[in-house]
């Protein structure tokens, strides 16, 4: 039991790393781009982990093993995705709400992907978890959406919920076969950077010059991409893909709490609700998923 409850706060916390990536985006020097920001994250992450991973025990002799397999090269294109997609949204609906729609989506698609890819069958617990988290996501991002919401930007930040599911799926199956926390992000970020590198070019770099630019960036590309990522993959090793992803919606709670405290975004009564009931639903998951027998976790037959 211990051993879920670690797995459990693992993830809970690495939610609350990734929840502080919008925030600390719009917090840097005015118009930066996203894409350049998003790019440049995942390349910073790469870097941090390549440097620490013989501090860690890990041998870099190791990634070429792994950029061989399939599912590597999901974890790359997935994470290479969702920095794009992640930045375009929060930059067209705001934090919060570009948050809320990324990683609230996630738990819908690493279920169902866990379940087609994995065998993971979906319980009981994490259906009515992610129904009360769905419909507090609905509240919360209702007033949002018809007070003129961009439609391009819903979608953008859905595509990134697509690709985190698929990272969290293709990472979970790598973690089960021999792979380690530390050699997944690294071999996923390396990649991934290199994919979205010509993504680059023709874009303004002169922010990165200034203090604040390069703070934020090195915040993005180590708090939220290295260490977080790192979190993230010991505390999936012990947990089913969908539930897992249901726990980090600590990241949706943390990012619109920052947007209303520190950016002064707005918070309706009934947006205010909703995200009460994301919270209700992540409590609910980490009650089941914590009193669920170790063995109620191995991947189900799928009939």
């Amino acid at each position: 039991m211990t051993g879920i409850r670690g797995s459990i706060l693992l993830v809970v916390v690495s939610g609350v790393l990734f929840g502080t990536a919008g925030t600390a985006k719009a917090l840097g020097p005015a118009g930066v781009p996203p894409i350049a920001a998003g790019v440049l994250r995942i390349q910073i992450g790469a870097i941090a982990l390549l440097a620490t991973m013989p501090l860690l025990g890990a041998r870099r002799g190791r990634l070429p093993v792994l950029w061989r397999r399939p599912q590597i090269l999901v974890t790359a294109v997935a994470a290479a995705l969702y920095q794009p997609f992640f930045f375009g949204a929060v930059s067209s609906v705001g934090v919060a709400l570009g948050t809320l729609v990324a990683v609230g989506s996630e738990p819908v698609f690493a279920g169902l992907l866990g379940w087609v890819a994995l065998r993971h069958r979906p319980t009981l617990g994490w259906l009515a978890a992610t129904a009360i988290a769905v419909v507090g996501l609905a509240l919360r991002s209702s007033g949002q959406v018809a007070s003129g919401g961009d439609t391009g930007g819903l979608l953008l930040a859905l595509g990134a919920g697509l690709a985190s599911a698929c990272y969290t799926v293709a990472a979970k199956h790598q973690l089960d076969r021999d792979a380690t926390a530390i050699e997944v992000p690294t071999a996923s970020f390396v990649l991934g950077g290199l994919l979205l590198a010509p993504l680059l070019i023709g874009q303004p770099m002169g922010w990165l010059a200034t203090p604040g630019g390069a703070s934020v960036v090195l915040y993005l590309g180590v708090a939220t991409m290295a260490i977080a990522n790192v979190l993230l993959a010991h505390g999936i090793h012990g947990l089913p893909p969908g539930p897992a992803a249901t726990l980090m919606l600590t990241d949706p709670v943390v990012a619109t709490l920052l947007g209303v405290v520190v950016l002064g975004e707005s918070l309706s009564p009934v947006a205010a609700l909703g995200v009460a009931l994301v919270l209700a639903g992540l409590v609910l998951q980490g009650i089941v998923v914590a009193r669920s027998d170790p063995g109620d976790l191995e991947p189900a037959p799928v009939l």
